[in-house]
């Protein structure tokens, strides 16, 4: 799977426009990743790469770059 598949996740569970970059983001980075959102990330990311997050991992996903690490410890790695 590419990483452009987590971006997608990450612009369509926060309502983001198509094409802004989110390699950067981070949790309340943008008035959108709310904690409301925020767990519509998380279910958006569970469903999408067919993971369980713990409680630890989901409030440690805290940016894109976190969880790319967090899917890769789960085993899915994600490709530029």
């Amino acid at each position: 799977m590419d990483l452009e598949g987590l971006g997608v996740v990450f612009r369509t569970a926060l309502e983001l426009p198509d094409g802004v970059q989110v390699n950067s983001l981070e949790y309340r980075g943008v008035e959108q990743w709310d904690s409301l959102a925020h767990m519509s990330l998380v279910a958006a990311i569970e469903d999408e790469f067919g993971v369980m997050l713990d409680t630890d991992e989901v409030i440690d996903l805290s940016s894109f770059e976190r969880a790319r690490q967090i899917l890769e410890k789960h085993g899915v790695v994600l490709t530029d």
